[in-house]
């Protein structure tokens, strides 16, 4: 039951935010900013030197918070897989397909979300297992895109990222994306300027999803 109730908790909240962040402190900082927020699906990405380190943290952490969901991204082989899994990651993210780490998160039980834009890497992911896909990058479609999509394959589950803002998050959920991945719109320290800034846009967004249940 690990792999669905993984699943359960992220198609129910509906939100993941995507942290890189410029050093493990930082890292840890966003994601518990977002946490407070009220966006509790945490994608912590390779990109990050160090990465294993803010999952194992956070995982400990947040080990008694039930709609926590701590996750890895940007994972591009199957070693970097392991790596997360074993720091503590209860999914897997990557922005296109693999077919051993896909393999390998069906050993573990880990839900593996590979990002895939054309008909052909989705149907690919389907037949190793995936049950949600990471449709990336986003911004080079529309929320329309999902609706096409669904055409021909009715029961696929897509999480858009890449593109993804307070503005339009409603139409991608509105079009049939059963989640939606947030990168620096939500978590980049930078672009909002504080930790307090992060917390308040990650509860925007809650109250927009909050609003279409």
């Amino acid at each position: 039951m690990k792999k669905q109730e993984t699943l359960a908790k992220i198609l129910d909240q509906k939100l993941v935010a995507v942290i890189r962040g410029d050093t493990v402190e930082e890292a840890q900082q966003v994601s518990e900013a977002c946490i407070s927020g009220g966006v509790k699906g945490i994608e912590l990405t390779f990109t990050l030197n160090g990465a294993e380190k803010v999952i194992e943290e956070l995982s400990s952490i947040y080990k008694d918070d039930d709609d926590v969901v701590i996750g890895a991204g940007t994972v591009l082989d199957v070693t970097t897989a392991r790596i997360a899994i074993l720091a503590g990651a209860q999914f897997i993210v990557s922005p296109g397909f693999d077919k051993e780490t896909a393999l390998l998160c069906n050993t573990y039980h880990i839900p593996y979300l590979p990002g895939c834009i054309t008909i052909t890497e989705m149907l690919t992911a389907l037949k190793y297992g995936a049950d949600v896909i990471k449709l990336f990058p986003g911004d080079l479609v529309s929320p329309n895109y999902i609706t096409t999509v669904k055409g021909p394959l009715p029961h696929i589950q897509l999480m858009p990222t890449g593109g993804v803002n307070a503005d339009n998050i409603t139409e991608w959920l509105g079009k049939g994306a059963v989640a939606v991945g947030i990168g620096s719109n939500l978590t980049s320290l930078k672009k909002l300027g504080s930790l307090e800034k992060i917390t308040a846009q990650a509860q925007k967004y809650v109250e927009k999803v909050s609003a279409l249940k």
